[in-house]
């Protein structure tokens, strides 16, 4: 014997409302105000700023993931132009022995950096056709090498190329 079920029948549920508060005139009258100060980040202003403020030499070393070898780099920046918030980076890097025309794009917004080498030879398991793409800035990026069996390397670069750096100073308690 089949069971038949009614589709129309109509469904009681329950509903319950909690008593509302009574609504107070006075809050909607007055006006808001914000505690605090608003950011105001204008990043074509800043890429101007750091096209005039951005240090022209970079020094630091380059550790290659595959070999772990360690080379000596000099970063110079010949010309710094701001290109709405994207400044255009053109210069020469040395790594080790080896010299390279460079080019690349910083974003003022993200502090993020494509650079790349432009000679048709490079130092230390680095191939033409990688970038170095940097998170942080000139400051720490990492080599992209143009194949997967390359591991790539990193460049830690500081704004200051002083030869005579003052040791550091230990305590002695």
């Amino acid at each position: 014997m089949p069971i038949s079920v009614d589709m129309n029948a109509p469904i009681e549920i329950p509903a319950t409302f909690e008593p509302s508060l009574p609504l107070d005139a006075s809050v909607l009258q007055k006006p808001v105000e914000l505690e605090g100060s608003v950011l105001r980040f204008d990043p074509v202003a800043r890429a101007a700023s750091l096209a005039v403020s951005m240090p022209r030499q970079w020094c630091g070393s380059y550790t290659s993931f595959t070999s772990g070898n360690t080379e000596d780099v000099v970063l110079t920046l010949a010309s710094v132009v701001p290109i709405g918030q994207m400044l255009d980076l053109r210069g020469e890097m040395q790594i080790g022995s080896v010299s390279t025309p460079v080019q690349g794009n910083f974003n003022a917004t993200s502090d993020q950096l494509d650079l790349l080498p432009l000679a048709s030879a490079l130092a230390d398991d680095m191939e033409v056709g990688g970038d170095f793409l940097g998170l942080q800035g000139l400051s720490l990026s990492s080599w992209q090498a143009p194949r997967l069996t390359n591991r790539g390397g990193s460049l830690n670069l500081e704004p200051s190329c002083s030869a005579s750096e003052a040791p550091a100073v230990r305590a002695l308690w």
